[in-house]
C-alpha cells in the first residue's frame, strides 16, 4: 500500500480538495482507495458524502488508546465500490491535546501502526492533513512514504512551502524517517499573467520536485464537494475532472522509487530520435522509464512548423532495452499515436514501447 500524505500548514490551498478528488481518480481506475481524514474540520469525511455527527466512532478512538483501542477497519466507511474513509470528526482536537502531553516516541507512530493493519486491503491511503504541522500532522508524515504538497499559484504559498520542507527535514533527521516530497500546483488560472508568472517560478524553484500536473481553478470541484461525491463522478468532463485523472496517471506512474532516473544498463548507448505532430498543440514533452519519468529530463528537444503542422523532435541516449514512455501533450499524458508497440499504464491507459537494439 502507498501511504501519501497530503500537507500544507496553510489553509485554503486545495488539500482536502487533492485527497478526495485523487482518490477518486485512482478509484475511477481500477485501484483500491482508503482516504484517511485527520483534520478535525472533517472536510474530507463532509466531501464524500459522510456526516462526521452522525457516526458514533471516528478516528478518535483508533488514536486515543495506543493498545487495545477501536480498530481502524472497525471505523472505516465506504464511499464507493473501491474508495472507502476513515472519518474525523471535532473530537480529534481533543486528541491533539491529548498526545502532546505524551512526551513518549509512540505518540506519532500512532496512525502508521493503525495503518499497517489495513495494508493489505489498499493499493493507496491518502492521508488529509490539518492547515497546521502539529502531533496529528506528525502522525501523518511518520505513516507515509510520500508527501504531496498542494501549492496555491501565488508567491506568498511559496514561502510557506519552504518552512514546511524544513519541518520534513527536521522529522527525517530527528526519528530518521525518509520521505519523498512532491510539489502539486493549484487554483491555477491561466488566464491571468500572475498565475502564469508564478508557476514558472515554481516549476523553477522546486524542478523536478513539481508534478508536470496542473490542478485548475474549476467550480465544479466546489460543487462536487457540496455534492459529497468526487468530481469525476459528479462532473467527468470538467476541468477539475480531467486534471486529477491526469495527476492520478502521473503519480502511478511515478512511485518514490521511480524519481530517480534508472542506472544504465552495460552496452553502447545509442541515439533514438522520436516524432510527435499535432497541428493544435502548445506544448509536448516525453517521459518514460529512461528518465525516472519526468518529462523531457535528459531529451534533447526542438520543435518545427511544416506548413499548418507542428512537429516535436525528441532524441533520446539509450543503451539496448525495452522502455515504456508516454507524451504529455500541454500536460494531458498521452501514448504515442505512431506507435503499435503499447502495455497497459499501471492504473488504466496504455504506455507506448521503445526497443532500442
Amino acid at each position: 500500500m502507498r501511504t501519501i500524505a497530503i500537507v500544507n500548514q496553510k489553509g485554503g490551498c486545495g488539500k482536502t480538495t487533492t485527497a478526495v478528488n485523487l482518490a477518486g481518480c485512482l478509484e475511477a481506475e481500477g485501484a483500491r482507495v482508503l482516504v484517511v481524514d485527520v483534520d478535525p474540520q472533517a472536510h474530507a469525511t463532509l466531501a464524500l458524502g459522510i456526516d462526521p455527527e452522525g457516526i458514533e466512532q471516528n478516528l478518535y478512538e483508533v488514536l486515543a488508546e495506543s493498545e487495545g483501542g477501536v480498530l481502524l477497519e472497525e471505523v472505516i466507511r465506504p464511499a464507493g465500490a473501491r474508495l472507502h474513509v476513515a472519518p474525523a470528526g471535532i473530537v480529534l482536537s481533543a486528541l491533539e491535546q491529548k498526545l502532546a502531553a505524551d512526551r513518549s516516541d509512540g505518540r506519532t507512530a500512532r496512525l502508521a501502526n493503525a495503518l499497517a493493519g489495513v495494508a493489505d486491503a489498499y493499493d493507496y491511503a491518502l492521508i488529509d492533513c490539518p492547515p497546521n504541522v502539529g502531533i496529528l500532522t506528525f502522525n501523518a508524515l511518520r505513516a507515509a512514504r510520500e508527501v504531496v504538497v498542494p501549492l496555491e499559484t501565488s508567491s506568498f504559498a511559496i514561502h510557506g512551502v519552504h518552512k514546511l520542507l524544513e519541518t520534513l527535514a527536521l522529522l527525517a533527521d530527528r526519528i530518521g524517517h525518509q520521505v519523498a516530497v512532491r510539489i502539486l500546483p493549484t487554483l491555477y488560472d491561466g488566464r491571468t499573467r500572475y498565475a502564469r508568472e508564478t508557476l514558472g517560478e515554481i516549476r523553477a524553484l522546486f524542478g523536478e520536485l513539481c508534478f508536470d500536473t496542473v490542478i485548475r481553478s474549476n467550480v465544479k470541484l466546489r460543487e462536487a464537494a457540496r455534492a459529497g461525491r468526487p468530481v469525476i463522478r459528479f462532473a467527468r468532463g470538467a476541468n477539475g475532472a480531467l486534471d486529477y485523472a491526469a495527476l492520478a496517471v502521473e503519480l502511478a506512474a511515478t512511485p518514490p522509487e521511480a524519481l530517480a532516473a534508472p542506472a544504465p544498463e552495460d552496452g553502447p548507448v545509442r541515439e533514438v530520435v522520436v516524432h510527435f505532430r499535432d497541428a493544435s498543440a502548445g506544448e509536448v514533452r516525453i517521459a518514460g522509464d529512461f528518465n525516472g519519468w519526468i518529462p523531457d529530463r535528459g531529451v534533447d528537444s526542438q520543435m518545427q512548423e511544416e506548413g499548418r503542422e507542428r512537429v516535436w523532435t525528441k532524441v533520446l541516449h539509450l543503451p539496448p532495452g525495452t522502455y515504456q514512455y508516454r507524451y504529455v501533450v500541454d500536460g494531458e499524458w498521452r501514448e504515442d499515436p505512431e506507435n503499435p508497440r503499447f502495455i497497459a499504464g499501471p492504473i488504466g491507459g496504455r504506455n507506448s514501447l521503445l526497443v532500442v537494439r
